[in-house]
C-alpha cells in the first residue's frame, strides 16, 4: 500500500509538470487557433539555462527566474515567426511551430551540446501517509497549484487578461472595441513560452534533459489538452494529473518503456470520443 501511494504521489507531481505544458497550449490555442508544436522546447530552453546558469555560479532563484524569462522570450519570438505575418492562416502558424521546434534542436546542440543535462533541486524527502515523496515533487505541486491560481486571477481580474480572454471568445468583437488581437497573440505566445520555461526548471532536477525531451513533453502535454479539447484548463489538468498518474504507475510496476504509448493511447482515445459527440452536438443546435 505504501508503494501505491508513493507512486501516487509521484504519479501527480508528474502531471502537475504536464498541466504546465498543456495549459501553455491551452493559452496560446485558445487566443489564436494555433497548436503550438514548439511548446516543449521552451521546457526544454528553461532546462537547459538552468543547468548552465547554476554552473556559472549563480545562486538558486535567480537562474530559475533567468532561465523562466528566456523561455518567454523564445515564446514570444516563436509567435513573431508564428502569427507575425498578418492573414497566417492557423495551419501555416502550426506548420513555423513544428519549424522552430527542428531548428531549436540544431540551436541547442550548438550551445549545450547532446549529452542530457541535469541541475541540483530541493533535496531530501518527507514521509506523507506513509508514503515517501520526495521534496522536489511537493515544490512542483505547490508551484502549479499557485500557477493555476494565478492564472484564474490574471484573466478573471486584470484588464490583460479579460482582453486575451475576449480575444479566445470572439475575435472579431474584440477587433472592433479596440484590442489588437495581434498583440494578443503574441502575448499568448509569450506566457506559453513562460509556463513551459516553468515546467522545464522544475523537471529538471528529476530528470535529465537534453536536446530532444521535447518530443515526450509536447506529447504527453498534448495528450492532455486534447483533454481538455484545447479550450478548459481547468479539464486540462485533470487530464494531466491522470495522465500523470497513469505513467507513474505504469513505470512503477514494470512497465516503463511504455510511458510514451499510455499518452498516445489517451490522446487517440479522447479524440475518438470527442470526434463521436461532436455531430450529435451540431445536429441538436441546428
Amino acid at each position: 500500500m505504501s508503494a501505491f501511494l508513493t507512486y501516487l504521489l509521484n504519479g501527480l507531481a508528474v502531471g502537475c509538470a504536464i498541466a504546465l505544458i498543456a495549459s501553455g497550449l491551452v493559452v496560446i490555442h485558445r487566443v489564436t487557433g494555433v497548436v503550438n508544436f514548439a511548446q516543449g522546447t521552451f521546457a526544454v530552453v528553461a532546462g537547459l539555462c538552468m543547468s548552465s546558469l547554476l554552473g556559472m555560479g549563480l545562486p538558486h532563484g535567480l537562474s530559475e527566474v533567468a532561465a523562466v524569462l528566456v523561455a518567454a522570450l523564445a515564446g514570444l519570438l516563436t509567435g513573431l515567426a508564428a502569427i507575425g505575418r498578418r492573414g497566417t492562416t492557423a495551419l501555416s502558424a502550426l506548420i513555423i511551430t513544428l519549424g522552430v521546434g527542428v531548428l531549436a534542436y540544431a540551436v541547442e546542440i550548438v550551445l549545450w551540446g547532446d549529452q542530457p543535462r541535469s541541475a541540483p533541486g530541493l533535496a531530501g524527502s518527507v514521509i506523507v501517509a506513509g508514503a515517501r515523496i520526495q521534496t522536489q515533487h511537493l515544490l512542483v505541486i505547490g508551484v502549479t497549484a499557485a500557477t493555476f491560481v494565478l492564472l484564474a486571477l490574471f484573466f478573471g481580474r486584470t484588464y490583460l487578461g479579460k482582453a486575451l480572454t475576449a480575444c479566445a471568445s470572439n475575435p472579431y468583437a474584440a477587433r472592433v472595441v479596440g484590442i489588437d488581437t495581434r498583440l494578443m497573440g503574441l502575448l499568448a505566445f509569450a506566457l506559453g513560452g513562460l509556463l513551459g520555461g516553468l515546467a522545464g526548471v522544475l523537471v529538471t532536477p528529476l530528470r535529465p534533459i537534453s536536446f530532444d525531451t521535447d518530443v515526450t513533453l509536447i506529447v504527453n502535454g498534448f495528450a492532455a489538452a486534447v483533454f481538455g479539447a484545447l479550450t478548459r484548463p481547468v479539464i486540462t489538468l485533470a487530464g494531466a494529473l491522470l495522465l500523470g498518474v497513469a505513467e507513474t504507475m505504469a513505470a512503477g510496476y514494470g512497465y516503463g518503456s511504455h510511458q510514451l504509448e499510455i499518452a498516445l493511447g489517451l490522446m487517440i482515445v479522447v479524440m475518438i470520443v470527442q470526434a463521436g459527440r461532436r455531430p450529435a452536438v451540431t445536429q441538436e443546435s441546428t
